[in-house]
């Protein structure tokens, strides 16, 4: 089976870099899955969670806080401020991270204050639906 060159960048460090079958992200219209020599294509993802089908039933899954999906017909390239193998994901923190998230919401200061604090209690909410998700396989 065909497979198609991925690279999982944070705005800190390279995450993944390797080869799938399938890569499945959170685009902002959905899910999208990108195939080997699928069409170009550039999207914005909301946060939530890369899944890589790594063939013989094997998969890879990685949480983003969002970032840009870049599609070409043999590289997958995901672009996000934050990125996290899910191994790596931490529910106590993301919970904190979410009541902080809520508190800044509840004392609104600025329009500025408000956009902040959903992105960031949207970042934290998918974080913790992806925690659970993987307890669950």
């Amino acid at each position: 089976m065909a497979t198609i060159q991925v690279e999982i960048v944070s705005a800190e460090e390279q995450i993944f870099s390797g080869e799938a079958h399938m890569v499945y992200a959170p685009a902002i219209m959905g899910e999208v899955g990108i195939a080997p020599r699928h069409t170009p294509l550039i999207s914005p993802l909301k946060p939530g969670e890369v899944r890589l089908d790594m063939g013989d039933g094997k998969e890879e899954f990685f949480f983003i806080s969002g970032g840009i999906l870049e599609v070409q017909p043999h590289l997958v390239t995901v672009l996000s401020d934050t990125a996290i193998r899910a191994d790596d994901l931490d529910e106590a923190a993301a919970i904190e991270a979410q009541k902080r998230a809520e508190a800044a919401l509840a004392d609104q200061q600025s329009d500025l204050d408000v956009a902040k604090a959903k992105a960031e209690l949207a970042a934290a909410a998918a974080q913790i639906q992806a925690i659970r998700k993987l307890k669950r396989k």
